[in-house]
C-alpha cells in the first residue's frame, strides 16, 4: 500500500491548521507555525512533528519502519 504523503498539521499553541507535504527521505524535527511563529518539536516518543501534530504519521511509520 502506498504511503499518504500529505498531513494536516495543527499548531497546539494557536490551533492554526495547514496541509503540508511530508518528506519521504528524512524526518521533520522542526516546524514553524505560519500563524503564530511558534516552532514545534516532536512530543516525547515521537520521531517527527507529523507524528505529534499531524493527521497522518510520517511515511516510515506508516510503512512500519523505523523513522530516521
Amino acid at each position: 500500500m502506498a504511503s499518504i504523503l500529505k498531513s494536516e498539521i495543527t499548531c497546539p499553541n494557536c490551533g492554526h491548521k495547514k496541509i503540508e507535504d511530508m518528506p519521504t527521505n528524512a524526518c521533520q524535527f522542526f516546524y514553524e507555525c505560519e500563524n503564530c511563529k511558534t516552532v514545534l518539536k516532536p512530543n516525547e516518543g515521537h520521531c517527527c512533528v507529523f507524528c505529534s501534530y499531524g493527521t497522518v504519521p510520517c511515511p516510515p511509520i506508516q510503512e512500519n519502519k523505523s523513522c530516521c
